[in-house]
């Protein structure tokens, strides 16, 4: 049987050979035959033959493109998660504590590394950041808040009612210099049987929640710490962070104190884990290195410039943002001054000069007249503010007597000095003798200049806030060394409008009394608005910042969004 089995295979496998081996000689012969015989007769039909060949290319051409397209149909570039962004600021970083942030350097760094109670949102408006709710009583005098529940600082610590008690605590001592000493003055604070903190104010406060946007310590950290201490601790360097980064390393760059920073994604961020793995902030001491830093795409972005750079800044990988603030440039008329507290001479200047020259040189796109923006709070109407007529204006002066070599002294800083040029241009045309000065913004300018109010008139920037609050500049309180009225502005009327104003949670009534407060402003001219303050924000093509549908109150508000901010592209496919 076996051998039978095995004859059996052996003539399979030679008929198989045979069979191979025949198939192989017929197909060289039917190549030799129809292919290598007809050679020479391809020259004949080589006009065929390239059609043909032509048709298969069209169509493999074709067949290959439409893969693409049905490929890209269902894929899209997008951004996501990864990558580094770095961005150029302006300032020396001599401290991380939020407390003591003065420079734009140590603002951003602030806002990227801490939370706060309270913060703007994507309206413009006060919104809730680590507080869940901030709700007043009746009188407007109390005001309760809670916080969010499960928030970590980075170390992974709870954050708690002691933190904040702590944080205010520390705010309100007066051992520490921070400028949010006056957002707490003799507020009153504790924590309830229900958990929840307990703010009582002196008088009510309808924008308290505003009052709000104040960073929190960590009470786990720094609580054994002497106040006067505080800005010495290891925590100005090596922070525990509540915001959206952590602190990674600094390196010193020179010896001037150019620093550059390096920040991690959080991830006991209470909005989540950004979506950059880290954040850099370069912090320049000048301008000229954050332009070069950006053209040679050493830096991402920087907000430190004005729109009159952007021809030397932009080229083909940049582009710009621009965007308002809730800032506001003034000439602010200093109403103690022997010269300006004549109320004729105030109308004459004001009537006298053409402001819109000066708003063109603001670099704005934005013309603002009244110390309240359009975004704050509704107006029912606007007073009317005389306008430009240069001739009437002269008429007027030529009824005032000033005194004896009288000289109207603008003061100014190095940002806005076109603009106090300008003005006293026109106000030597109205025949009028003027001097300007133009100082760096730095401490000295504060102690020396604005505290002794050593100006006639004031060109500068003060910021507005997320809700119209007229008692810091306009109250007859502040026109003190330590308050912010830089026109030394007094009406009894006036005071009890933004008392009241300040007082009310009827918007109603607050917009009522806002409307009256601007027609005695308009006619006691104690100051003139020149331009609402842009954000010109330089970025490179390839990244993703904030959004331009959010409004922003202060620069730093930028980064409201930040968790979405990303460096990293990246191709998704979408269900066809």
């Amino acid at each position: 049987m076996k051998h039978s089995v095995k004859r059996s295979g052996q003539k399979l496998t030679k008929r198989f050979f045979r069979f191979s081996r025949k198939a192989t000689e017929d197909g060289i012969e039917h190549v030799q035959e129809n292919l290598v015989e007809r050679l020479p007769n391809v020259r004949r039909v080589r006009l065929l033959v390239l059609e043909w060949l032509l048709l298969v290319g069209i169509v493999i051409f074709l067949a290959i493109t439409q893969g693409i397209m049905y490929r890209n149909s269902y894929a899209v570039i997008t951004y996501g998660n990864g990558g580094t962004y770095t961005e150029a600021t302006l300032g020396k970083v001599n401290s991380l504590n939020p407390l003591f942030a003065s420079t734009s350097s140590e603002k951003t760094l602030s806002k990227l590394l801490f939370a706060c109670l309270s913060a703007p949102d994507y309206s413009g408006h006060t919104g809730l950041d680590l507080a869940e709710s901030i709700k007043s009583d009746q009188s407007g005098k109390v005001w309760s808040i809670k916080l969010r529940d499960n928030l970590k600082w980075s170390d992974g610590s709870p954050i708690t009612n002691e933190d904040v008690l702590y944080t205010v605590d520390i705010i309100q001592d007066p051992k520490v210099n921070t400028s949010y000493s006056s957002n707490l003055a003799n507020v009153k604070v504790m924590e309830d049987a229900n958990g929840r903190i307990i703010f009582d104010l002196p008088r009510a406060y309808a924008n308290f929640p505003s009052a709000l946007n104040i960073p929190v310590l960590p009470a786990h950290i720094l609580k054994d710490v002497s106040p006067e201490l505080l800005l010495e601790h290891s925590f100005s360097t090596t922070p525990v962070t509540s915001g959206p980064f952590t602190y990674n390393a600094a390196q010193a760059i020179g010896t001037e104190g150019e620093k550059l920073i390096y920040l991690l994604a959080n991830p006991n961020y209470y909005k989540g884990k950004p979506m950059l793995d880290s954040f850099a902030v370069h912090a320049y001491l000048d301008t000229d290195k954050i332009i070069s830093a950006l053209r040679n795409g050493s830096v991402t972005a920087t907000a430190e410039l004005s729109a009159a750079d952007s021809d030397e800044v932009l080229t083909s990988n940049l582009h710009e943002k621009q965007t308002a603030l809730s800032s506001g440039i003034f000439a602010f008329f200093n109403m103690d001054s022997p010269t300006l507290s004549n109320k004729v001479l105030r109308a004459s200047i004001r009537l006298g000069v053409d402001w819109s020259q000066l708003r063109n040189l603001s670099n704005s796109d934005t013309p603002l007249q009244f110390p309240i923006t359009n975004n704050q709070i509704d107006i029912d109407a606007y007073p009317e503010i005389p306008a430009y007529n240069q001739s009437a204006a002269q008429q007027a002066l030529a009824g005032v007597t000033l005194p004896e070599e009288a000289q109207i002294n603008i003061v100014t800083v190095t940002s806005f000095s076109e603009l106090a040029d300008n003005l006293a241009s026109q106000l030597t045309a109205l025949g009028l003798s003027v001097s300007t000065n133009v100082y760096e913004p730095n401490q000295d300018f504060l102690i020396n200049v604005i505290r002794p109010r050593a100006y006639d008139i004031l060109i500068y920037e003060v910021e507005l806030g997320p809700d119209p609050d007229l008692f810091a500049y306009y109250h007859s309180s502040q026109a003190s060394a330590t308050g912010l009225n830089l026109s030394n502005y007094r009406n009894v009327i006036t005071d009890d409008l933004v008392l009241g104003a300040r007082s009310s949670t009827d918007p109603k009534l607050r917009s009522t009394k806002y409307q009256n407060f601007l027609r005695y402003w308009v006619d006691d001219i104690p100051a003139v608005g020149i331009a609402q303050v842009d954000l010109s924000y330089y970025l490179n093509k390839n990244v993703r910042s904030f959004s331009e549908s959010n409004r922003l109150v202060y620069a730093t508000d930028r980064f409201t969004d930040v968790s979405y901010w990303a460096a990293e592209k990246t191709v998704k496919n979408r269900t066809p």
